[in-house]
């Protein structure tokens, strides 16, 4: 049985405050590299609520959900995202970058095929790609960062 609402447990900030500030640098370095590379701040946000759906990480899924509404993403399109790939409602853009995420997130399933890499390197160049192969990386270790310490969405 899960204990999803059990009170948090280490505080990695505390404990490690080297270690959160690598990884913070981390994460300010392919924001970086995403915006140098011209990929959109709402697609970033797509791939950050796929990889934490995949992950089933409940505080980045309120983190995004909320930035990426911010920015003026749509219910519908937030509703629907776990199952993009029978919507309407996602650009071949969008299609593109969640296929990566969703490989690079769940590698262990067999690497990322060489079909979805040259489906993104059809509508992405090289700097994109990196930048949404990084920023897939960079969510999927704070999903594991939040899932480990038991982290929960605050109201």
């Amino acid at each position: 049985m899960s204990e999803s609402l059990s009170p948090s447990r280490v505080a990695l900030k505390k404990i490690t405050p080297d270690v959160s500030a690598a990884m913070g640098s981390l994460h300010s370095a392919a924001v970086s590299a995403a915006q140098d590379a011209k990929v959109e701040p709402e697609l970033l946000e797509l791939v950050r609520i796929r990889a934490s759906q995949i992950n089933g990480c409940a505080f980045c899924l309120d983190m995004h959900t909320k930035d990426a509404r911010a920015q003026g993403e749509t219910e519908q399109r937030l509703y629907t995202l776990n199952a993009w790939r029978e919507t309407p409602f996602f650009t071949e853009r969008e299609r593109a970058a969640l296929a990566l995420t969703e490989a690079v997130t769940l590698v262990h399933d067999g690497r990322v095929p060489d079909a979805v890499y040259a489906e993104a390197a059809e509508v992405f160049d090289e700097n994109q790609i990196a930048a949404l192969i990084w920023a897939a990386t960079v969510i999927n270790a704070y999903n594991r960062i939040a899932i480990a310490t038991r982290m929960v969405p605050k109201d």
